[in-house]
C-alpha cells in the first residue's frame, strides 16, 4: 500500500528517530539525497552534510549493521531476513548481517500475561499450573516463558511483543517510502533492488508474525516425521494458541551446538550429525517444505539421542521440478560429473530474457569450469559444501541470475548444517549423504506413472497450441490489415536520463532567476529607486543579499549531489 502523505505525517516521530540513527553512523550523504532531510534541523543537517561513512569508521556494512541494531525488533529482523540474500545486498552486506542475532531486551512478564489472558479469555491459573516469570528467550518478534499446564504437560509459551504489529506495520511502510526515494533519487542503489528488499521483508516478516501459521506448519512437521522414531517435533496444544500466542511442548536437550554438553551425556557426535543432515535431505528432497532457519538455537540435541526442532515461523517450500533438478545437481557433483552439473545449475536459475541463452551458458560454462577445475583431484569428502555454493551464488549473481528466494532459503540451511554436522564429526561427508535421497527421486522420475504424467501434461501443451495458433495467427492479420498494428518499446535507463535533464534544467533556470535577480540589484544601485541608505539602494542590498543566499543553496546543492 502506497506510503500516503496522510500516514507520512503520523509516522513522522518514528522517521525523525530513524534518520537520527542513520546520521549517527555517518549516512548524512544518503539522508540529504533521497530528499528526507526536511524531517531534521537544518543545524544538524549541516553538520552530517557529506558523510558516507565517517572518516576513520568501520565499513559501510558494519555501520548499517549497527544503525539497523539500535533501531530495535524491525530493523533486526530485516537484517536477519537480509543475510541469507546476498543476490540482493551483495555479500559483504549479507556477511555483515550474519553477527546480527536477537539482541533485543526482553519486555515486562505483566504485558505478557496480559497478552496471554486477553488471548485466550482465560485467567492464567485457568490454564497453567506452574508459569515461570523469567522469560527464557528474547527475540525480536516474541518472548518465550516456561510453564505447566493444568493436565501435567510441561510447556513453552511463546508470546508477541506487545504493540509489535503495529509497530513493524508502521516500519514496512516508512521502508517502502524510503525505497522508492532511494531508486528515484539515489540511481546507484538499483544494484540492491530496494523495492525488492522490502517486499521480501514484509511478505517473510508478516508471515513470522501469524501464530497461527506457525502452529500449521509444526503440525505439518510433526506429521512429515511421524514414523521417523530419531526426529522429534513437539506437540502444539492448539486449544491454547491463537494470533499472538503459542503453547508448545518443551523440549529437553541442549543447544546441538554446545559439543561439550553432548559429550558430557554420552551421545553419539557422528550419529547426531547423520540424523540431522538426513533430516534435511528429507525435508527438501522429498517433503518440498523445509524448516528455513536451522540455526543451533532452533536444533537440540535430546537426552534419548533424538534431534528436536524448535521455531517453524520461517519455512521453505520447494517445487517437484526445482527439487528433480537439485537431486540432478547433487548426483553430478557425487559422480563428479562437472559438464552435467553447469547444465543442472544453470537450470536453477532464472536467466534474464534479454540475453542469449547459448552466449550466456558459454559465459557461464566458462566462469564455474574455473571454480571446479581445482576438483577434479579431490574426493568428495574433500570437497568443502559451504565454498561451492558460496562460489556459485557469487557467478549466479555476476551473471545477473533472478534466483529463486526459496533456493536461496536452501542454500542458507545447507551451508549451516554443513557447518554443525563438521563441529559434531569432522570426518562428515556432507555431499555423500546426499545420495540416497538424490537417487531416489531420479528413480521416482523415471517409473512408469510419472513419465505418463508428464507426457499427458505435454500432450495438452500441443494440443492448446494446435487449437489456439490458428486464432491467435488470424487476430495478427486481421490487425495489419486495418493497420492496427502497435509496437511497444522499453528504454532502457531513460528514467535516469530524464530525471538527470529534469535537475539540470531545473539548475539552469534557477542560475537565470539569480542573474536576474543580481542585475535588477545593479540597475536599482545605478538609478537609485528606493529610499537611499549612505549612498545605496535599499531595495538594491535586499535584492543582492537575497541573491547570494539563492546562489550559496544552489551550490551547496551542487557539491552534495556529487556532480560538480
Amino acid at each position: 500500500m502506497p506510503f500516503s502523505f496522510l500516514r507520512l505525517r503520523k509516522s513522522a516521530s518514528r522517521i525523525r528517530q530513524i534518520i537520527n540513527v542513520f546520521l549517527k553512523y555517518g549516512f548524512g550523504k544518503v539522508i540529504d539525497q533521497i530528499h528526507l532531510g526536511r524531517f531534521i534541523p537544518f543545524r544538524k543537517r549541516i553538520k552530517a552534510f557529506g558523510q558516507w561513512p565517517p572518516v576513520k569508521s568501520p565499513s559501510a556494512p558494519e555501520q548499517l549493521r549497527m544503525a539497523f541494531e539500535e533501531l530495535g525488533p524491525s530493523f533486526i529482523k530485516l537484517a536477519q531476513i537480509l543475510s541469507s540474500r546476498p543476490d540482493l545486498i551483495t555479500t559483504r552486506f549479507a556477511e555483515e548481517f550474519k553477527k546480527l542475532q536477537d539482541r533485543v531486551p526482553p519486555f515486562p512478564t505483566d504485558d505478557a500475561v496480559r497478552i496471554i489472558e486477553q488471548e485466550t479469555g482465560k485467567r492464567l491459573d485457568d490454564i497453567f499450573s506452574r508459569f515461570d516469570r523469567t522469560p527464557i528467550a528474547a527475540a525480536s518478534i516474541a518472548q518465550v516463558f516456561q510453564g505447566r499446564l493444568l493436565d501435567g504437560s510441561d510447556v513453552i509459551i511463546k508470546v508477541q511483543r506487545p504493540n509489535i504489529r503495529e509497530q513493524i506495520e508502521t516500519d514496512i511502510g516508512i521502508l517502502m517510502y524510503a525505497a522508492g526515494l532511494l531508486e528515484k533519487y539515489f540511481p546507484e542503489s538499483s544494484f540492491f533492488n530496494p523495492n525488492g528488499i522490502v517486499e521480501e521483508f514484509s511478505r517473510t516478516v508478516r508471515k513470522e508474525l501469524d501464530f497461527v501459521e506457525e502452529a500449521h506448519n509444526c503440525v505439518r512437521f510433526r506429521k512429515n516425521f511421524e514414523h521417523n522414531q530419531d526426529i522429534h517435533i513437539p506437540r502444539i496444544f492448539e486449544e491454547h494458541t491463537t494470533g499472538k500466542i503459542i503453547v508448545m511442548e518443551r523440549i529437553e536437550g541442549v543447544r546441538i551446538d554446545d559439543i561439550d554438553s553432548i559429550i558430557q551425556q554420552g551421545l553419539d557426535r557422528r550419529r547426531l550429525a547423520k540424523i540431522g543432515v538426513d533430516s534435511y535431505f528429507k525435508q527438501i528432497l522429498e517433503d518440498g517444505f523445509f524448516h528455513a532457519d536451522p540455526h543451533p538455537g532452533n536444533i537440540y540435541a535430546m537426552p534419548s539421542g533424538q534431534i528436536g526442532f524448535v521455531d517453524f515461523g520461517i519455512v521453505g517450500r520447494v517445487s517437484p521440478e526445482l527439487r528433480e533438478t537439485m537431486a540432478g545437481t547433487f548426483l553430478a557433483l557425487i559422480h563428479k560429473d562437472f559438464d552435467k552439473l553447469i547444465d543442472q545449475y544453470i537450470e536453477l536459475g532464472l536467466v534474464p530474457e534479454h540475453v542469449d541463452l547459448e552466449s550466456f551458458r558459454k559465459d557461464f560454462k566458462s566462469d564455474l569450469a574455473d571454480f571446479l577445475e581445482p576438483l577434479y583431484g579431490l574426493t568428495i569428502k574433500e570437497i568443502n559444501f559451504a565454498e561451492y555454493l558460496d562460489t556459485i551464488t557469487h557467478l549466479a549473481i555476476k551473471h545477473n541470475m533472478k534466483i529463486p528466494s526459496d533456493l536461496l532459503l536452501v542454500n542458507k540451511a545447507m551451508l549451516i548444517l554443513e557447518n554443525l554436522g563438521r563441529e559434531l564429526d569432522p570426518g562428515f561427508d556432507f555431499i555423500a549423504a546426499a545420495e540416497p535421497y538424490a537417487s531416489k527421486l531420479m528413480r521416482e522420475r523415471l517409473k512408469p506413472g510419472k513419465l505418463f504424467e508428464r507426457a499427458r501434461k505435454n500432450v495438452v501443451d500441443i494440443s492448446d497450441f494446435v487449437t489456439l495458433f490458428p486464432k491467435q495467427v488470424r487476430q495478427v492479420i486481421q490487425k495489419v490489415l486495418k493497420d492496427d498494428i502497435g509496437i511497444k518499446m522499453t528504454h532502457i535507463g531513460m528514467d535516469k536520463f530524464i530525471r538527470d535533464m529534469d535537475r539540470s534544467s531545473n539548475r539552469i533556470s534557477f542560475s537565470m532567476i539569480i542573474s536576474a535577480i543580481l542585475l535588477s540589484s545593479a540597475i536599482m544601485h545605478a538609478t537609485g529607486a528606493g529610499p537611499i541608505y549612505r549612498g545605496m539602494s535599499v531595495l538594491g542590498l535586499t535584492a543582492f543579499g537575497f541573491a547570494l543566499l539563492l546562489g550559496i543553496w544552489l551550490i551547496i546543492s551542487i557539491i552534495r549531489s556529487g556532480r560538480l
